[in-house]
Order: structure tokens, then C-alpha cells, then sequence
């Protein structure tokens, strides 16, 4: 959380947390797999993020303390999660042209 000591910075400033909490495993899948209103439930967002149970769940919980994901009937991004992802269009727009200009097929 910002503020507090995160891996790879002891400063705690919000940059920095928010790319250790969206650099833990499977987290970013798991906003991924929830944009564009999606509400899922456990077993469904287990599915599509393909996490073991007790990973998606830590994540979870971390998420939620995050206000990324809300539990509104299922799993589902918060109104913050929601600005995450819009933050994030620009870096796979950017990603997509790089692959281009490096002419890998993105996917």
C-alpha cells in the first residue's frame, strides 16, 4: 500500500506500490480478466486466470484491500479498478506497436 515499504523501494510512494501489487503473481491477469464490467465468480475468474485457489484467493484479498476489486455480486473491478484499466489502454497500445515495429505477431 502506498506509504509503506514495498519490495524494491523503501520510500512507499504510490508508483512504486501500485507496480508491486500489479507485478505479484496473477494480479494483473486477475484485472485483466475483470475489465469492461466483467463480474465473475470465484471458480470462473480461477478458470480464466488460470491460479491455483489459494493464490487467486491472497491476491484477492490483496486486491480488495487495494479497492481494485470490489465482491458485488461476484468478483468485479471497483470503480478505481476501472480507472486502472484505463490507465493501462496506453501501455498496450505502445505494447502492440512494439511488437510491430519488431515485427512479432502480437496476440
Amino acid at each position: 500500500m502506498p506509504g509503506h515499504a514495498v519490495r524494491g523501494s523503501e520510500t512507499g510512494r504510490p508508483i512504486m506500490a501500485a507496480l508491486d501489487l500489479l507485478g505479484r503473481r496473477g494480479a494483473l491477469r486477475i484485472v485483466w480478466e475483470l475489465r469492461e464490467g466483467r463480474v465473475l465468480t470465484f471458480r470462473a475468474l480461477q478458470a480464466a486466470a488460470e491460479l491455483p485457489p489459494g493464490t487467486l484467493n491472497t491476491r484477492l484479498a490483496e486486491l480488495r484491500a487495494a479497492d481494485v476489486v470490489s465482491t458485488e455480486e461476484g468478483y468485479r473491478l471497483s470503480a478505481r479498478g476501472g480507472l486502472l484499466i484505463a490507465a493501462l489502454w496506453p501501455l498496450l497500445e505502445w505494447s502492440e506497436a512494439w511488437a510491430r515495429d519488431l515485427d512479432v505477431s502480437a496476440s
